[in-house]
């Protein structure tokens, strides 16, 4: 006797399954493009280098949760006390977690971000003997280990290009000078990965940063001396460069009920 097939369910009708975002491509304008850029910004900021100080990956793994939200001139002034008191990832997963509080208080979300570095310690410690992985997909399994920490760790503590970091300052100046387009990290980071060589992903990410932070400031940004102001693409520029702030365009009318949400402390449990 041959059992009965229960009959499949047909679709629903009104409800197609969303397509999925298609791979940035690059092409050979755009490769050449992001090189032009990334030549200019490695005359014009040499000394660009992460500017986290660490001694070794645990270290800067840690000090790379805790800079969310932070600068990291604080966070530098915050881990030499916190690793002289937990120098290993056995030692910090037993730390007694107000103890921790007290030392990052200064960092700002102190309770959210001891959760997040203990957190990382201990599975560090149960999943991996307290030794970095060195691939994306083991790293962000760990506890308070997000896709830009793992780059920042995987490409200066081992020297591996996995992919680019994206922050809020490779954000701002890719989308300024028309490197990309968009606000989520991950569509940035796949936009750049595709135009610029695996070999200068790191790099990349160290050379936007500090541009960011030393021309292309998110308020006042200094277009008049900035290296790239002839091959920028963002249409303020000029207003910047002549010294002037650019007239404001009459701001759109928010749809009631969609206000902003504030930032929040799981804003910083995985970076």
């Amino acid at each position: 006797m041959v059992a009965k097939t229960k009959p499949r369910a047909a679709p629903s009708k009104g409800k197609v399954a969303p397509k999925k975002a298609a791979a940035p491509r690059s092409t050979p304008a755009s490769t050449r493009f992001a090189g032009e850029i990334l030549d200019l910004l490695e005359r014009a900021h040499p000394e660009a280098r992460c500017a986290l100080e660490y001694r070794n990956p645990f270290e800067l793994a840690v000090a790379t949760i805790l800079s969310a939200q932070c600068t990291d001139e604080r966070v530098n002034r915050v881990t030499p006390v916190l690793f002289a008191r937990f120098p290993t990832a056995q030692s910090l997963a037993e730390a007694a977690p107000a103890e921790v509080e007290e030392i990052i208080r200064s960092t700002g979300f102190f309770r959210a971000k001891t959760k997040s570095v203990m957190g990382f310690a201990r599975g560090l410690v149960e999943e991996h003997g307290g030794e970095l992985p060195r691939t994306i997909p083991a790293m962000i399994r760990l506890p308070g280990i997000g896709r830009k920490t793992a780059n920042v760790v995987l490409g200066h503590a081992f020297g591996i290009n996995e992919g680019i970091a994206v922050d809020t300052h490779v954000l701002r100046v890719t989308n300024r000078v028309g490197l990309a387009n968009g606000d989520d990290p991950l569509r940035v980071e796949a936009e750049l990965m595709a135009k610029v060589p695996r070999e200068r992903w790191t790099r990349t990410t160290d050379l936007i940063i500090f541009h960011g932070r030393k021309v292309c400031d998110a308020r006042r940004p200094a277009c008049g001396g900035c290296p790239l102001f002839h091959l920028c693409r963002w249409e303020s520029r000029q207003a910047w460069a002549a010294g002037g702030r650019p007239r404001k365009k009459a701001a759109k009318a928010r749809t009631p009920g969609r206000a902003k949400a504030p930032r929040s402390r799981a804003s910083i449990r995985r970076v």
